[in-house]
């Protein structure tokens, strides 16, 4: 039986199948007719589009905060994922999906029938915290503490895991999102001038840092020009911005997801607690790449942090390793059915 992972990304989704790896990383876009509901793009094609549509057509991230926002958005999007992908429901796969720790019933229900509905023989969900673990390597299923911090673009999950299992975590709705959000409302208060969405990622991937002089008291001032409109005047206009500003548009954000480290690590055993000075803590997720997080976060909790390998990936290639478990899977997740 073919069996599929499916990381339902916020910003961005991932398709894994067993034998093959990873074989899709898209977009979580649809860009749908206002007027028929048809759906006229999907992923790249979609996010392209964004911006840039007239009013009849608008661009839809099905996915928010790591649930399905969009139902019937969602099971397009799917079914146009693995068309992509060069596979296809129809077959009947057992697929794995990783959704946030948070998650309640509804919401899983909701991830659930999204699958089901596109043609999945079974579903399993798995917390996203333990699947991004197993991606990065971690020594999940050892008698000793290991701590990731997911950063994603909807939600960033932390967790502290022992024996298999989630001993303490947390998820807030704090991440890529809120950061380029963050970036937008900075650069219209500070300049008076309107930024996309996607102009705030571009700048926050290009330059951003939580401190600029952490790449060195010598570096020269990062900084780039981007364009967006004037409030006041309503016409285009293009600005220079820093690595200074970046760091001070998403202060507030950070010393958010800094303060959900914080208290994990404070409702963490304490024997586990000890491993973490040993091992200290994984960054995952496409926010582990911001520059300068790895050194504030060591230096609030005092433990070591790295950043994972394929950081982005790490996710779906956690999915990728419990499908191609030779062991009973089946006692270890359990599958819902249609």
């Amino acid at each position: 039986m073919k069996s599929i992972g499916i990381d339902l990304g916020t910003a961005n989704s991932r398709i894994f199948v067993k034998g093959k790896g990873v074989i899709l990383r898209e977009p979580s876009a649809v860009a749908v007719s206002e007027t028929t509901e048809e759906v006229l793009a999907v992923g790249l094609d979609a996010s392209r589009m964004a911006g840039k549509t007239p009013d009849d057509v608008s661009v839809r991230r099905p996915i928010k905060s790591g649930v399905i926002a969009q139902f019937d958005a969602a099971v397009a999007m799917v079914d146009v994922f693995l068309q992509k992908a060069g596979t296809s429901l129809s077959g009947r796969p057992r697929v794995m999906v990783c959704v946030p720790y948070s998650i309640n019933d509804v919401e899983r229900r909701a991830v659930e029938e999204v699958i089901l509905e596109a043609g999945a023989k079974s579903v399993a969900l798995i917390e996203s915290s333990l699947v991004a673990a197993i991606g990065a390597g971690l020594r999940v299923t050892h008698p000793r503490g290991s701590m990731i911090v997911d950063i994603g673009g909807g939600t960033t999950e932390i967790a502290v895991m022992s024996l298999g299992a989630i001993v303490v975590a947390r998820s807030v709705r704090i991440a890529g999102d809120t950061l380029d959000d963050a970036i937008c409302d900075y650069i219209r208060r500070k300049y008076n001038v309107m930024i996309s969405d996607t102009t705030a990622e571009y700048v926050k991937r290009s330059i951003g840092s939580i401190e600029a002089k952490i790449a060195g008291s010598n570096a020269a001032p990062k900084e780039m020009e981007i364009r967006g409109r004037n409030v006041i005047t309503g016409l285009p206009v293009a600005l220079k911005v820093t690595g200074e500003d970046m760091a001070e548009a998403m202060a507030e954000p950070i010393a958010g997801i800094v303060d959900a480290i914080r208290a994990t690590l404070e409702n963490t055993p304490p024997e586990l607690a000890a491993d973490l000075l040993e091992d200290g803590i994984v960054l995952s997720g496409g926010g582990a790449l911001l520059g300068g997080l790895t050194a504030l976060i060591s230096k609030v909790t005092h433990l070591k942090v790295t950043i994972a390998k394929n950081p982005m990936d790490c996710s779906v290639l956690g999915l990728g390793r419990l499908l191609e478990y030779t062991g009973d899977v089946d006692r270890i997740i359990r599958f819902r059915t249609k």
